[in-house]
């Protein structure tokens, strides 16, 4: 019987409901104005033009929807995406637009599926200078650049006191379950303050591993999660996260900057029914 991502939802659901609930609570990361906490996740959106102009719109933008909680400035979408210079004064502006909602600054490889292939000295020097401009909030570091690479730099953001998203993406597949706990698990060993991991599932059993991943790690640590199966497939993991653990989402107010992202009104609306059915189970 062919399983929609809406059905195979329902049916994880009511699976959830009747086990043990998680060992280990989220302890709330305060980033600008957000709390990540338990509960509902917190919608991010990501710019996707070349230009400073759509940049500063998309800020501008969420400054003004209720529903978007954080901005994801793509760096390596820009047509300056090397100029140090011309970054830093994007990113100045568009977090004077925000005006405390936070900004996560995400240089994507074409190794995870980006637009930009520096060299990983060239990555890692980049963010270092951008680190010490001091207009992010928060940073996404891909854990491919190794372990000594990875805590250089959770150490420098960490003493400025900037977030750090360690994350792991794969385009193709989704990999097996003790290699999606390890790179989770490798994650927080090195000090990521949320861990992220990204999935393309070909099948619903994908899905369901990865909400399964997600549920097992949430039993075990307290940081905040960003899990998502891509494609539309993978859809409902991205409306799933209260239920499995995840703390974050995102959505899109326009072009997606991912396959499979939810437009934000209808993410939203989705979220707070969830949520209203989550809260009504747990009063039972």
């Amino acid at each position: 019987m062919l399983r929609t991502p809406l059905a195979l939802l329902m049916m994880m659901a009511v699976s959830a409901a009747g086990a043990e609930p998680p060992s280990s609570q989220v302890r709330p990361l305060q980033v600008g104005n957000l709390t990540i906490q338990q509960g509902k996740p917190a919608i991010i959106i990501s710019t996707t033009g070349a230009d400073s102009e759509s940049a500063l719109a998309l800020a501008r933008q969420a400054a003004q929807t209720p529903q978007v909680q954080m901005v994801e400035l793509r760096v390596d979408k820009l047509d300056f995406a090397t100029d140090v210079d011309k970054v830093t004064q994007l990113g100045q502006a568009m977090r004077r637009e925000l005006n405390g909602k936070p900004l996560l600054l995400t240089l994507r490889t074409e190794a995870e599926g980006g637009s930009l292939s520096p060299d990983d000295a060239s990555y890692i020097a980049l963010y270092q200078q951008w680190l010490a401009a001091g207009f992010a909030d928060l940073i996404d570091i891909e854990m491919r650049i190794g372990a000594q690479a990875v805590d250089r730099l959770v150490a420098q953001a960490h003493q400025r006191h900037v977030a750090v998203i360690l994350s792991y993406h794969d385009f193709k597949a989704t990999p097996d379950n003790a290699e999606m706990l390890r790179r989770l698990t490798w994650q927080e060993a090195h000090g990521a303050d949320i861990l992220k991991i990204a999935v393309m599932p070909q099948t619903a059993q994908d899905v369901s591993r990865l909400m399964d991943i997600t549920w097992q790690i949430r039993q075990r640590s307290d940081k905040p999660l960003l899990t998502m199966a891509m494609g539309g497939l993978g859809a409902v993991t991205r409306l799933s996260g209260e239920i499995f653990g995840s703390n974050l989402t995102f959505g899109t107010p326009g072009e997606a900057s991912a396959p499979g992202q939810l437009e934000v009104q209808a993410l939203d609306q989705a979220l707070n029914t969830l949520h209203k059915a989550n809260a009504s189970s747990s009063s039972d």
